[in-house]
């Protein structure tokens, strides 16, 4: 360790993000990327913001994302939200970030479950947060039951990551009812796989706040936009913590291309139901190798095999330039995280995996 870092930094476990190799010809199912690319809107929008000579890179950009902010609520208008519930930023992990520092930082303990987001407790470490893990049950799902003791608030991916399952809306507001003095954050980077939103409770519950990304089911992951959705006073409370942080968190291309992908619903829903059915397809022929594989909500799969140890499938898949994730934690240490690529790419995965347990 370096003389030079403070308490806090010598204290620190940095998350570990999905490995990026850059190697030829890789199948890359590790980070939960979207297969397909973006709405052809996107690169017209960003083209049109360089302009000819790209001058308007000299300026900065719209410090609120203002017109994204109206992007976002005509994506639920149908569920009364309006501008002013909307909070925008560089990617959902800053406005996680944001909302630990803002709505979680208290004496209580908060709660998350114990496999989910491993971003979490890096969060809690950072910001010197308390927290306590809840126990998955055995077919690893969420009991909202277990989430009445006293907090400083709740945290969980819907659906959970990294094993895709879902919680119901009705278990996310018996959840929500049962904390009145806490903030209770769903984080719903999967939610356009197979999930409801929980947006659609956020008007008649002042202590709900949302959070998506656009990197997922929209195909930005290289542009970094986020949002979150909730009461305005929650909203007022992330602002606070960004304009003492960071006032420009999103670019002018940025801003650009998530307006242009947000307003083309079509292109989204194509990519979106495509991402699905490979989903579905692939998780009937990895049960057909012998795998069990958990019933999943989003853009991956999470899976095992009885008969073969995980960390060993996945070396010798990345032997054959197909990398997946392998988290080597207590309960999912035997499990593989798939992420859903194109169909070939799936196909690919498949016959790898039949010449591995040949």
């Amino acid at each position: 360790m370096c003389q030079y870092w403070s308490a806090v930094v010598r204290g620190l476990t940095p998350y570990t993000p999905g490995e990026q190799p850059k190697l030829a010809n890789l199948i890359k199912l590790n980070t939960n990327e979207n297969p397909y690319p973006p709405s052809p809107r996107v690169v017209a929008a960003i083209q049109a913001e360089l302009g000819d000579d790209g001058a308007r890179l000299r300026l900065y950009p719209d410090p609120d994302g203002e017109r994204l902010k109206a992007a976002v609520a005509r994506q639920f208008a149908s569920l009364d939200i309006g501008p002013e519930q909307v909070f925008v930023g560089n990617g959902s992990d800053e406005v996680l970030a944001h909302v630990f520092q803002a709505l979680l930082k208290h004496e209580a303990p908060i709660l998350f479950p114990d496999i989910t987001y491993s971003f979490y407790p890096v969060y809690c470490g950072l910001y010197g947060i308390p927290y306590e893990t809840i126990a998955l049950d055995e077919h690893f799902a969420i009991r909202p039951g277990d989430y009445t003791q006293p907090n400083g608030g709740i945290v969980f991916p819907n659906p959970n990551a990294p094993t895709g399952r879902p919680l119901a809306l009705s278990g996310i507001e018996t959840m929500v009812l049962a904390n009145p003095d806490s903030v209770v954050v769903i984080d719903e980077a999967y939610v356009d796989f197979g999930a409801d939103t929980a947006i659609a409770l956020v008007s008649q519950h002042p202590n709900l706040l949302v959070t998506q990304t656009l990197s997922k089911s929209r195909s930005l992951a290289g542009l970094r936009v986020g949002f979150a959705v909730g009461h305005p006073d929650l909203i007022e409370a992330l602002e606070r913590v960004k304009n003492s942080f960071n006032s420009y968190p999103l670019d002018r291309l940025a801003l650009a291309g998530a307006m242009a992908a947000l307003d083309d619903a079509a292109w989204f829903e194509q990519t979106r139901q495509a991402v699905i059915q490979s989903r579905e397809h692939l998780s009937q022929r990895l049960g057909k190798l012998g795998f069990t594989v958990i019933p999943s909500a989003a853009n991956f799969v999470f899976a095992r095999h009885p008969d073969r140890d995980a960390a060993e499938l996945a070396r010798q898949l990345r032997e054959r330039s197909i990398i997946v994730r392998h988290f080597k934690l207590p309960r999912i240490d035997q499990f593989l995280r798939i992420s859903i690529g194109t169909d070939g790419e799936c196909a690919a995965l498949l016959a790898a995996l039949t010449e591995i347990l040949a």
